[in-house]
């Protein structure tokens, strides 16, 4: 897997795991341009396909939000993808890193449990369909 800096345009060329792909509908032009102003953030390739990108939108000093959407095929490359993350983050300039992981996305808490954030609610109708999300932390 190859690291790249991420660009806006990796998002059109990101076909979404299954879990996750409900999340395209709510793409608009403003978004992977905000991403990739929002903080530091990656992409991964095999080849020339995109697997995933991830990145940190920074609220204050000491204080981010992560992100990942991972492509259809970034199960065969999970394990260069969880090494790129948790280094990515281990790296950052951060406190304080908080994600949000839909309740109902088993998969997705395994890893972020795997990444070393810690569940620290529940938020009822988070997500933009209106589905409940755990928020986790992971503070140093």
């Amino acid at each position: 897997m190859i690291i790249k800096p991420f660009k806006a345009w990796h998002l059109e060329e990101l076909s979404l795991q299954p879990s996750q792909a409900h999340f395209s509908d709510f793409f608009d032009p403003a978004y992977g341009p905000s991403l990739e102003k929002g903080g530091p953030a990656f992409s991964g390739f095999d080849g020339e396909k995109i697997v995933g990108s991830c990145g940190l939108v920074k609220h204050w000093e000491n204080r981010a939000t992560a992100w990942a959407l991972l492509g259809d095929t970034s199960g065969r490359n999970f394990i260069s993808i969880h090494k790129a993350v948790d280094r990515f983050l281990d790296i950052s300039e951060f406190r304080r890193i908080e994600c949000y992981v839909d309740a109902g996305f088993k998969q997705g808490h395994r890893w972020v449990k795997m990444l070393g954030f810690t569940p620290e609610g529940y938020m009822k109708a988070f997500s933009p369909l209106g589905d409940d999300a755990v928020l986790y932390a992971r503070v140093r």
